[in-house]
C-alpha cells in the first residue's frame, strides 16, 4: 500500500567530485518529475519564475507566481508546482553543509529570514534591478559550478553568499514594509500552524487551536488572517484537504475510510467538503492523479 511522496535528494557527484550547490533550469527539473508534480526535497531550493505564471505551493501555501517571484523552500517541505504554465525559471539549489561548515555555524542557513526556523516563508517579487542582478549572480554560479575544480569552491561560496544576503536584505525589507505583517514569525502563528500539522486528522475547528494557545478565535483568526491571507478556518480546511488528497493518491484507503480517518461526520459530508475544495469528487481525483 503506498503512503509516501517522491523525494529527491541532492545530485551531489553530477559534476564528478562532491559539489553541494547548484543552479538548473525549471524546464530541466521538469523531466525528473516522473512521479507527479507533489514531492519534497532533502535540500535548501531558492525558485526564481522567470517566464509563464502559475501556482506554487509549498506546505499548503499557494502562491500565484509570475516573473520575477522568488519561493522559497526548506528541506522536507512539501512541493507541487504548476509545470504546465510556470515555463521556465532557475532553481538554486545547496545543502547546508556547503556554507555552514565555512562559517563554523551549524544554523547560518537557518538564521536567514526566509529559512527561519518554525516559520514559513512567502514569495518573493523582486525589482527589475535586483531581478537582472540575481540573474547576473546565478550565470556567475553556474560558470564557476561549470570550470569546478575539486576543493576549489571559494569563490562559489561567496557568489552563493552574495546571493543569499542580497535576497534576505529584500526579504527583511518586505517584512519591515508592511507586505507582510510581523504576526508571520509569531509563537502563536509558528504553534497553530504546528498543531494544525499534527491535529488536522481529528480537530477541524478554530476554537480548539484557539484554546491550546490561549487567546479566542477571533485574535488568532486575526493573527492568521494578518500573515496569511486567509482565515484560520481556511487554513485548517486546506490542510484537511491536502491531507485528504495525499490518502486519495498515495494510499488505497476506500473513500468511506478516509473520510472516518480525517473525522468526517459522514462520508457524503467529506465528498461535498473535497468537492467545494477541489472541484472533483474523491474519486474523481484519485483516478486522475494516482499512479
Amino acid at each position: 500500500m503506498k503512503n509516501s511522496i517522491p523525494r529527491y535528494t541532492f545530485y551531489k557527484t553530477k559534476y564528478g567530485s562532491e559539489l553541494l550547490v547548484d543552479v538548473v533550469e525549471l524546464k530541466y527539473v521538469k523531466r525528473f518529475l516522473t512521479k507527479g508534480t507533489v514531492h519534497t526535497l532533502t535540500y535548501y531550493d531558492i525558485t526564481f519564475v522567470t517566464e509563464g505564471e502559475g501556482n506554487f505551493s509549498i506546505d499548503n501555501q499557494t502562491h500565484k507566481a509570475v516573473p520575477c517571484d522568488v519561493l522559497f523552500s526548506k528541506p522536507g517541505e512539501i512541493r507541487n508546482w504548476d509545470t504546465g504554465h510556470i515555463v521556465n525559471g532557475y532553481a538554486l539549489i545547496f545543502e547546508d553543509e556547503f556554507l555552514s561548515s565555512f562559517f563554523k555555524d551549524p544554523l547560518f542557513v537557518q538564521h536567514l529570514s526566509f529559512f527561519n526556523v518554525g516559520s514559513k516563508s512567502v514569495g518573493l517579487h523582486l525589482s527589475n534591478e535586483l531581478y537582472v542582478r540575481m540573474l547576473q549572480l546565478l550565470s556567475d554560479i553556474k560558470t564557476e559550478i561549470d570550470s569546478y575544480k575539486p576543493n576549489d569552491v571559494h569563490v562559489l561560496r561567496a557568489l552563493l553568499y552574495e546571493a543569499l544576503m542580497l535576497l534576505d536584505r529584500a526579504y527583511q525589507k518586505m517584512l519591515s514594509d508592511g507586505s507582510i505583517h510581523k504576526e508571520a514569525n509569531s509563537t502563536h502563528l509558528s504553534k497553530f500552524m504546528e498543531w494544525v500539522g499534527t491535529d488536522l486528522r481529528e480537530h477541524h475547528s478554530v476554537r480548539y487551536y484557539a484554546d491550546k494557545l490561549c487567546i479566542t478565535p477571533n485574535y488568532l483568526n486575526e493573527i492568521v488572517s494578518s500573515a496569511l491571507g486567509i482565515s484560520a478556518k481556511q487554513y485548517i480546511q486546506n490542510k484537511v484537504m491536502e491531507e485528504a488528497k495525499r490518502l486519495l493518491v498515495y494510499t488505497d484507503f476506500p473513500i468511506s475510510e478516509i473520510a472516518f480517518e480525517l473525522h468526517f461526520s459522514t462520508v457524503s459530508y467529506f465528498v461535498r467538503c473535497f468537492r467545494q475544495s477541489t472541484g472533483e469528487t474523491p474519486l474523481a481525483y484519485r483516478s486522475i492523479y494516482k499512479p
